[in-house]
């Protein structure tokens, strides 16, 4: 890495991830940058009734951030949890969670959470980082229904995760 040393040690960009989009990439390339450790966590989150099982989810992302790592030189590592948010952090070392926002509707929700977490644990810092301009509409769950309508995804996901998602909506 170049430039100035990264303020945080480790970082953690948690989410579901069903499916990983551009987005969430962009993130995590840009988050991998900034400190020196980026832990990526995969949400279990079955109450949300994903496309893909944890395991699987786990094999996109971890397939993405290592063509991110071997791109950036960064240091990226891939794990799923079904834990508190703020207990994960602590478990991973993380001193910094990192979020993406979309929109200012996200800013709400991510306020509050950022506000719980810091209640919960104020060694943890909320980061939040703005998604790119060609990103800020992409969103897994629109990613999703357009794929189970029949429309074209190929631009709003990685190559491996459109071959996934095409097998899966067309089973």
């Amino acid at each position: 890495m170049t430039g100035a040393a990264p303020a945080f040690h480790s970082g953690l960009y948690p989410g579901t991830f069903d499916p990983i989009t551009n987005g969430h990439t962009d993130i995590i390339a840009r988050a991998a940058r900034i400190v020196d450790r980026l832990v990526v966590g995969v949400a279990a989150n079955i109450g949300k009734g994903p496309l893909f099982p944890l395991a699987e989810r786990v094999e996109l992302v971890e397939h993405e951030c290592e063509i991110i790592a071997r791109r950036t030189g960064s240091s990226i590592e891939v794990r799923p949890f079904n834990a508190l948010l703020i207990a994960f952090a602590r478990e991973v070392g993380a001193s910094v969670i990192v979020r993406g926002l979309r929109a200012v509707s996200d800013f709400d929700y991510e306020f509050q959470m950022a506000g719980m977490n810091y209640r919960l644990d104020p060694g943890v810092e909320t980061m939040f980082l703005m998604a790119s301009e060609r990103h800020q509409f992409i969103s897994s769950r629109f990613v999703k229904e357009i794929a189970n309508l029949g429309g074209d995804i190929s631009t709003f996901v990685p190559p491996l995760t459109l071959e996934r998602t095409l097998a899966r909506v067309r089973a």
